[in-house]
């Protein structure tokens, strides 16, 4: 169950901490994920505090958590602090979209719409080239450059148009991003009228934690052995697992049905029995409690063991069947 509440996201932060404290070298990623927890649960000091720990110790993506930590600083108050590192991270020009859409949504949070799409349009400029292909990550640059750009009034250009092509929601990009849409509802009633900029407040903050996971949302395969092996040693997990080919079956439901949702950066990590026995040991729990699950995969992927899904049509299935994923469970 993922946290809800504050003393949820707290409590999850400080697992996290903790796990840091034991694997060292997963020591970036792990406090990351902590302080996203903490900010969920308004805890910004204590995140802050975790982004100068990792700045400390020459992380491998400084600039993605000079990004955090401005955006974190600016929302408790230290504006001051805010600007210089946003205006540092754009001196430096980082190849990666990831901290260009974190300052740039920072700066849109708090109504500086020209100096964010100045951003959104210098991260671009530096990384959309004619001839290279959009990612999903440059592909979400321009289109938070679009809605800053309908915000402001101006003019579709090319850029706009590219980020109008590539949206595959159900509304229009230029509907979703109409200034005017909350007064396009046909009420009158001012609760309503706030209930909609709760939403589209809610929708932003989703966006920036979800930047804030530099790893994928897992979901964990137990290969035909493992399962067999699991369910052996804890038959009360048998609940969470039909058979091996229901269990490929769920994992490729899931992970469409989170890709439906409009979560991004997917992936699937792969589980052996004495991995999740040491890992319950460290959690000082017992490996038969299906809670513990959905943890062990978290930590796997924060980890960097997690496989990226969907996998292209002609390379192999990620169930290892050795078919070509279109003819495999990309099929059904």
């Amino acid at each position: 169950m993922r946290p809800d509440t504050p003393a949820e996201h707290i409590a999850e932060a400080e697992r996290l901490i903790r796990t840091a404290t034991r694997y060292p070298e997963d020591q970036e990623p792990l406090l990351l994920q902590a302080a996203a927890h903490l900010e969920l649960a308004d805890e910004r000091d204590r995140a802050s505090a975790l982004y100068d720990q990792l700045l400390s110790s020459s992380p491998s993506d400084p600039h993605l958590i000079k990004a955090l930590q401005a955006a974190n600083l600016w929302e408790y108050g230290h504006e001051a602090e805010a600007r210089a590192l946003i205006a540092g991270i754009r001196a430096a020009s980082p190849k990666d979209p990831a901290p260009w859409e974190v300052i740039a949504e920072a700066l849109e949070a708090h109504d500086e719409l020209e100096a964010s799409e100045d951003c959104f349009t210098q991260a671009a400029t530096l990384l959309i080239a004619d001839s290279t292909p959009l990612t999903p990550a440059t592909t979400a640059l321009l289109t938070g450059r679009h809605r800053v750009r309908r915000l402001l009034g101006r003019p579709h250009d090319d850029w706009d148009m590219v980020a109008d092509t590539r949206h595959i929601g159900p509304i229009p990009l230029d509907e979703l991003h109409d200034p005017k849409r909350i007064w396009a509802l046909g009420s009158d009633d001012p609760a309503e009228l706030r209930a909609e900029i709760a939403r589209l407040r809610a929708e932003l903050g989703d966006r920036r934690a979800a930047l804030s996971r530099p790893f994928p949302v897992a979901v964990l395969h137990w290969p035909q052995r493992e399962l067999s092996e699991l369910l052996t040693s804890y038959p009360t997990l048998a609940s969470e697992y039909a058979s091996h080919e229901a269990h490929l079956r769920d994992i490729e439901t899931s992970l469409r049905a989170l890709a439906a949702s409009g979560t991004t950066n997917l992936g699937i990590v792969t589980a052996s029995v004495p991995s999740y026995e040491a890992f319950a040991a460290s959690e000082k729990t017992s490996p038969a409690s299906p809670s513990l699950l959905a943890e062990y995969a978290t930590t796997l992927a924060a980890r960097g063991k997690a496989t990226p899904w969907p996998p292209t049509p002609t390379a192999p299935c990620w169930c290892t069947s050795g078919k070509p994923y279109s003819e495999c469970h990309g099929g059904t």
